[in-house]
């Protein structure tokens, strides 16, 4: 599959660059992607919800009143679940949501993934650029001279560049990414993605690795 390389400011380089058929061609796999993205956001859930049950209760122990007799039903005392103030009964304690994905799972999903937005042809690539210092509205100016400033975009760069990072940290419905921090879930919830060309090649790395 072969895409036109184009400028950040929208103009075209007259280049094309040629995406691997390993990954952006393959038959998407939708099973791999739900289990990678039920991964990722298990393991963002901080899992401290926490309710007291009755043993936690503060309050006094005391039988309310005698057993039989008062032609009501038994009671306990005070912090029994059924009165107000009293222990809850099954509810939430602390826990760990996250759980083990194989690493080939992950890789078919991202591959899944890239292969979707390359079917929608939402992948654009950008020629490798840096901001000089980080600037929103320059930010922004890129996002409209490549039509997709209605879009929720994810800016994928070969390399770490902060000022670009910083830039559209505060934009809503973009992100800015490297490659070593490609994932499933920001793949699929975004409708265009950019791809700094530098990061082709990576991507190759990462995920034809045996």
């Amino acid at each position: 599959m072969d895409l036109a390389v184009v400028k950040h400011s929208g103009e075209d380089t007259g280049r094309k660059v040629s995406l691997s058929s390993e990954i952006f061609g393959i038959e998407p796999n939708d099973h791999a992607i739900y289990l990678d993205v039920k991964s990722i956001l298990a393991n963002q859930r901080q899992g401290t919800a926490k309710s007291k049950q009755r043993a936690e209760i503060k309050g006094s122990s005391k039988k309310l009143k005698k057993q039989k007799g008062t032609g009501g039903a038994r009671a306990g005392n005070i912090k029994n679940p059924l009165f107000r103030g009293g222990g809850r009964v099954f509810g939430p304690q602390p826990r760990d949501y996250s759980f083990k994905l194989n690493k080939k799972v992950k890789d078919l999903a991202r591959k899944s993934a890239l292969a979707y937005k390359a079917k929608d042809n939402a992948i654009a690539v950008l020629e490798d650029f840096d901001f000089e210092a980080p600037k929103t509205k320059q930010y922004l100016s890129m996002l409209s001279a490549l039509s997709v400033a209605d879009k929720k975009t994810l800016v994928i760069l070969g390399e770490n560049k902060q000022n670009i990072v910083l830039s559209g940290r505060n934009v809503q419905n973009t992100k800015v990414i490297t490659v070593s921090q490609l994932n499933t879930y920001d793949l699929m919830n975004a409708d265009q993605v950019l791809l700094a060309e530098s990061g082709i090649e990576l991507i190759s790395n990462i995920l034809n690795k045996q």
